[in-house]
């Protein structure tokens, strides 16, 4: 068994989507980033890495390369899974938290761990999406931004 941690912020501006673990989240602004910048998603990739030792997100997916502009981070979490598959892993369970001050993500989570659970190709069981405020201190309580943290478990495909 081996474990890997994943975190990943993005700073909130207008005229951009919101989604976080493949969700579109109706919010008057969105992450800023190359690809479609959810954080929650870029969180779980990297700790999925992490945990086989094989470099971050902008290692394979680099925000100079123009096709991983605007990407549906669901699909770069296809390839993550695939990848780690190739090299003879398979995921144990995922655990991530969202901080976030606004929007209410509570009634989204289900369908984060739905869609999360799909692109991994792993039971919705074994991925947990919690979200958390920071009582209004720093950049995150300013509403300037989201972060998540993602602890990944992985195991030998054998």
């Amino acid at each position: 068994m081996r474990t890997g941690i994943g975190f990943d912020t993005h700073r909130l501006v207008d005229n951009r989507k919101l989604i976080l673990g493949g969700v579109e989240i109706a919010h008057p602004q969105g992450l800023l980033g190359h690809s479609d910048a959810d954080v929650l998603t870029h969180a779980i990739m990297d700790a999925l890495l992490g945990a086989i030792a094989d470099g971050d997100i902008g290692q394979h997916f680099p925000d100079t390369d123009p096709q991983w502009a605007g990407a549906d981070s669901l699909l770069l979490l296809k390839a993550v899974t695939e990848r780690l598959r190739s090299k003879g892993w398979r995921i144990g369970n995922i655990d991530a938290t969202v901080l976030a001050e606004r929007p209410k993500l509570m009634p989204h989570i289900p369908a984060m761990r739905e869609k999360l659970a799909q692109a991994m190709a792993i039971d919705v069981d074994a991925v947990s999406v919690k979200a958390t405020t920071v009582e209004g201190l720093g950049a995150i309580g300013r509403r300037e931004g989201i972060s998540t943290m993602a602890v990944a478990t992985v195991l030998p495909l054998a």
